[in-house]
């Protein structure tokens, strides 16, 4: 039995950069299958969930969901590679090991590098994923490109198990957000129709990625989007509830929120 060809995708908004660097991969790594080419990191990460390819080669700078973030969602399922014409931004996940880059234009003697190290890591007992410090490493990258400038400021996608499926769902279509025990419950709309699912992001680190314009947290355990209140019903003793639009759910507002609402 042949053994299974190792597989990849590549993700650029770019098609000449995809090209080039698919045609280096073909010199420097003939066994590798490129299974796809994605043009952002939304359709990076959509894809990866249908095909789960073994190695993902993640431009930084796209436009909607940037290459961080996408590696973010994508996590230890893959060994992930940075794309950069921006140096900076991944020598400090390079020098930790955990993750790689290669820096545009692609040299071929660096990436023949980058292809020894992937060859090594997945020639390994059982093909380990990267190291459990990847999703830290991949914060703080986050965290740089948006002090930087160079990616959005904040949260624009949430990715969530429905049942057996993985749905990637934009933070515009969220109605809220709610404290689940171990886990978050994301309450958004698919077409106007309201959908569920829930995430292991804690309610409080995903409060600080949130928009403060768009999002309220509204009691300990439950943020909302502003935009999808209809009405909010003080009561005497000092608390309230919110009421959504087109959602039978009440929310309930603790004492210590209900000065957000003084003036509705």
């Amino acid at each position: 039995m042949s053994e299974r060809r190792p597989t990849a995708l590549i993700a650029d908004d770019e098609p000449l950069l995809r090209s080039s660097l698919a045609r280096l991969l073909a010199k420097a790594w003939p066994e590798l299958e490129i299974v796809v080419e994605a043009r952002n990191g939304r359709e990076a990460v959509e894809r990866f969930e249908e095909l789960a390819p073994d190695v993902c080669f993640l431009d930084v700078h796209m436009p909607g969901l940037s290459g961080v973030e996408a590696a973010r969602f994508i996590g230890r399922r893959a060994h992930l590679v940075f794309v950069t014409a921006y140096d900076q931004y991944a020598v400090q996940a390079f020098e930790h090991g955990a993750l790689d880059y290669l820096v545009k234009p692609v040299e071929p003697a660096r990436l023949a590098d980058t292809v020894a190290r992937l060859k090594e890591r997945l020639g390994a007992a059982h093909a380990p994923r990267p190291a459990s410090g990847t999703e830290a490493l991949l914060d703080a990258l986050a965290a740089r490109l948006r002090r930087d400038g160079a990616a959005p400021v904040h949260l624009r996608w949430i990715r969530l198990s429905v049942g057996p499926s993985v749905r990637l769902v934009a933070i515009d279509d969220v109605d809220y957000l709610r404290a689940d025990e171990k886990y978050t419950l994301v309450a958004w709309r698919d077409g106007g129709k309201p959908e569920e699912g829930l995430i292991r992001t804690p309610l409080k680190e995903l409060s600080a990625q949130l928009d403060p314009a768009r999002f309220a947290q509204v009691h300990r355990s439950v943020i909302v989007n502003l935009r999808s209140i209809l009405n909010v019903t003080r009561s005497s003793n000092e608390t309230a509830e919110i009421r959504l639009k087109g959602r039978p759910e009440i929310l309930p507002v603790s004492r210590s929120y209900t000065h957000l609402f003084q003036q509705m």
